[in-house]
């Protein structure tokens, strides 16, 4: 036995808290610490259920990812302790800490039905319940477990606790066929004899004002109602369920209003104190009233909650008024204000939120029909503690308005919420404007993974649109494990996706979504439904992935084929083309200088072979031939209706050229030269600015690097003038920007009505600065072969990247030193890499760190 290799107790699925899981068989994975030049040969597990021991193994297996579960399935409520231990060419190591899994419930388990107060006049801004029932644990109990969820949103309290740290649960999944619930570990929250359950409820998604131009009501149903099943398991082996059922009774909240666009009105007044305790004399409440949910729609989670992550405090106050105050936190954030004052019962607190200021007030004009306001309305109980309960905002700016003795004692901090994922990637280097465009693409994903991928967090919107998540998903990736959540997303996306296999401009889909016909198929939207699932897999290696939306992705590719008929190019739609160009006028954001039909055709061509790609990761080789064929003959069609043959546009444009060059639809090493070349000129022309929007930005970088441009890649990245990538660096900005110029050199923000200052889309430049300037990519899916690949430029004298991947944590970074180059490169246990330097040599690295050096070429170094 060695001491020197020590795995990591394993990971279920993908779940950082493994509790109430959907999957009766998890897949269990793991990390090593060994000595460098390690390799796993063989594998052993324990696994402890219902006391019983048993060990699997030796298993001959060098992998340490996705392994198959080795028993007989877990049966509903079931749990299991699992331990690993691996054998290498040194010996065995010891056992690793034990990681404990336990299923969820199954869809006959289910007695809760949804119970609510009365739903009120459908169509209409209806106020909140409370609901609430009293029970007794009748002896001592060894485990208590709560499975909940709501049609709506809700929070849950026992005995005058709340239940988890979970925020703005369920979510929002398609609840028609997806609903999904949490399962908790109460057992520290009951006592023997009286118990009382209670949960605060709210519209959320499900019954709420959502959509844009206005929106709508009641997308999903009329009720507002907590769907609970508490099971209680005593030592002497028996289980009592209190369900969600006739037996509780409700009332109006003190949430008088709670919305996710407008916000969250509250009157500390109504509380009914105790009202989830134990004795609580509940005779003035009303029986609920009972509604359906199919059992089958229950689902598991797949990915972690939304939760209160961080706390961002004022850095700067100023008081406008003896009776209003405006309060700067320095980061357009995602989240709510938690306040705490004194004052007299009746007195209100008004909070309205704004990204951006004009004028030196807030501008809220961005935000359309949201109104972002919180009210709330005190008690007059000596200090007061409040945060809203049901909604989230986009801000960097708030405005507070309450009387002056009042304002005199407030306190106040920004809560930032998102989806709880592990960070997983980083990223410096020696130019402090590209590190903060970096923090930047930081903070605009943490704010747009509120659940889902949306497209912005604070205005009439908040959608998952498909296109901006498809152009975003490999930077996502790489900085966060997406794994969970976005294979979630895309089970909804198969939902959503029509007989005919049109994936929607964004899912959840909604009805009545103004001007969008969720019937035509849109290119590099509709696209998310093959390229995402790819991107996922080769950043997690998880080929279940795959086979999940295989039939997704292979209805999209068909759907195509069809529709563009013999002559293979994709003409004739309604298209959103290169998306925000910054040549489109404000009011015509479609209205780019690449032809619309070559985007959607080159996106055509790329889908079908990813689709062959997919298809040979499955073995399906027939499939993957006649995909691989197809995207053959697009890109042939493209090179004789777009090009002059040797790889010049007969129109030419930025975006028109990455996509020639990034897809690859280029046959031959000459024609590749000749477009690169072509694409280094334009950029030289425009003097280094961005002329490319949704579809092009993503791959101008890379298909300038890619064919000998990384100096000009290096200068149009670093240009601070506008349209430019730091443009918004130079304005202040803290997240990534909609448009180019979301706000203009003169201080005024764009007149376009959609001008969000928090859209991640455009900050996809991040793979490349993750991939080309630190050097940091996958060989492999899954990062078992790592690519050590880094391109020192544009005046950068050291960079750094890390990301911790599926099998530990991978990292790089080099110096200059004159034309000395420096690369330190940590590859984890158990993968190889592969250094290419810029000198043209290459080195092959077992794990392990190491330092490489080498002069810089002439050319590189100029």
């Amino acid at each position: 036995m060695t001491d020197s290799v020590t795995p990591q107790a394993p990971t279920i699925e993908n779940h950082v808290e493994p509790i109430g899981i959907g999957a009766d068989a998890p897949r269990l994975s793991w990390t090593t610490s060994a000595p460098a030049g390690w390799v796993q040969r063989a594998y052993e597990l324990e696994i402890v259920r219902g006391g019983r021991v048993s060990r699997h193994g030796p298993i001959s297996d060098d992998e340490s990812r996705h392994r198959p579960w080795p028993q007989a399935p877990l049966a509903p409520r079931e749990s299991a302790t699992v331990r690993v231990r691996v054998h290498g060419d040194s010996g065995v190591s010891t056992w690793s800490e034990p990681a404990v899994v336990e299923r969820g419930l199954a869809e006959g388990d289910w007695v809760a039905v949804p119970v609510g107060g009365d739903p009120g006049q459908p169509g209409t801004e209806r106020r909140p319940w409370l609901v609430r029932r009293g029970f007794s644990v009748r002896g001592p109990i060894t485990s208590a477990r709560l499975h909940s969820s709501a049609h709506g949103l809700a929070e849950v309290e026992i005995n005058g606790h709340r239940v988890g740290d979970d925020v703005l649960s369920p979510g929002w999944s398609v609840y028609s066929e997806r609903l999904r619930y949490r399962t908790h570990d109460v057992t520290d929250l009951l006592v023997e004899g009286d118990n009382a359950i209670g949960a605060w409820l709210a519209d959320g998604w499900y019954r709420g004002r959502i959509g844009f131009r206005g929106g709508a009501r009641d997308r999903y149903g009329t009720d507002q109602s907590l769907i609970a099943q508490l099971e209680v398991s005593y030592a002497d082996g028996s289980r009592d369920t209190i369900a969600s059922g006739p037996e509780w009774v409700a009332a109006p909240s003190p949430i008088l209003s709670s919305s996710i666009y407008d916000g969250e009105v509250f009157d500390a007044r109504e509380v009914p104190r105790g009202w989830s305790e134990p004795g609580f004399d509940d005779a003035s409440w009303v029986p609920v009233q009972v509604f359906e949910r199919d059992p089958a729609t229950l689902v598991a989670p797949d990915g972690p909650p939304v939760r209160r992550t961080r706390v961002v405090r004022p850095a700067r106050s100023e008081r406008r008024a003896p009776d209003r105050l405006l309060v700067d936190f320095g980061q357009n954030l995602v989240g709510r204000l938690a306040i705490q004052v004194r004052g007299e019962a009746g007195q209100q607190v008004v909070i309205r939120h704004a990204e951006v200021l004009q004028d030196g007030e807030i501008y809220i004009r961005p935000l359309r029909q949201a109104a972002q306001t919180d009210r709330y309305v005190l008690a007059g109980c000596g200090v007061e503690e409040w945060e809203p309960r049901f909604t989230f905002h986009g801000f960097r700016y708030a405005e507070v308005t309450a009387p002056a003795e009042v304002l005199d004692g407030l306190e106040l901090e920004a809560r930032v919420l998102h989806s709880d994922l592990r960070r997983t990637g980083w990223f410096a280097c020696s130019d402090p404007d590209l590190n903060a465009l970096h923090d930047n693409v930081v903070w605009s994903m943490r704010g747009n993974f509120v659940d889902l991928p949306t497209d912005c967090p604070q205005r009439d919107e908040r959608l998952g649109w498909t296109g901006d998540i498809q152009v975003f998903a490999r930077t996502a990736a790489f900085l966060h494990d997406v794994t969970g959540m976005l294979s979630s997303w895309m089970r909804d996306l198969a939902v959503e996706q029509n007989d005919e296999g049109v994936v929607p401009v964004f899912v959840p889909t909604l009805d009545n979504a103004g001007s969008w016909d969720m019937g035509e198929p849109i290119a590099a939207w509709g696209d998310a439904g093959v390229l995402t699932p790819w991107d996922l897999y080769v950043a997690s290696g998880d080929r279940l992935l795959l086979e999940r939306q295989w039939d997704s992705a292979k209805a999209w590719v068909d759907l195509l084929e069809r529709r563009c008929g013999a002559d293979r190019l994709w003409t004739g739609d309604h298209q959103l083309g290169d998306w925000l160009d910054p040549a489109a006028p404000p009011d015509n954001p479609a209205a780019a200088t690449t032809d619309r039909e070559l985007v959607a055709s080159a996106y055509f061509a790329h889908s079908a072979r990813r689709l062959s790609d997919i298809a040979e990761v499955l073995g399906r080789t027939a499939e993957a031939e006649h995909y691989g064929a197809l995207a053959a003959e697009v890109r042939a069609a493209i090179r004789a209706r777009w090009t002059d043959g040797a790889g010049a546009l007969l129109e030419e444009s930025q975006c028109g050229y990455a996509l020639l060059l990034a897809f690859d639809l280029l046959e031959k090493a000459a024609a590749r030269s000749r477009a690169g070349e072509r694409l280094r000129e334009l950029v030289v022309e425009a003097d280094y600015r961005i002329a490319t929007g949704f579809v092009g930005t993503p791959l101008v970088s890379e298909a300038l690097s890619s064919t000998g441009g990384i100096e000009v890649a290096y200068r149009q990245l670093r240009e601070r003038g506008c349209p430019s990538w730091l443009y918004p660096v130079t304005m202040g900005a803290t997240t990534i920007w909609e448009r180019w110029d979301s706000m203009l050199p003169d201080g005024t923000v764009n007149p376009g009505e959609m001008t969000s200052f928090n859209h991640y889309a455009l900050g996809a430049v991040a793979h490349w600065m993750h991939s080309t300037i630190s050097g940091l990519a996958p060989a492999t899916a899954g990062w078992r072969q790592i690519r050590f690949a880094p391109q020192p430029g544009g005046g950068l004298t050291w960079a750094r990247g890390a990301h911790d991947g599926p099998y530990g944590r991978v990292a790089i970074d080099w110096s200059l030193e004159g034309d000395a180059l420096t690369v330190r490169t940590e590859v984890p246990a158990n993968c190889t890499a592969t250094l290419d330097l810029p000198d043209g040599t290459t080195r092959e690295l077992p794990s392990g760190r190491a330092v490489h050096t080498c002069q810089m070429p002439p050319a590189a170094s100029a």
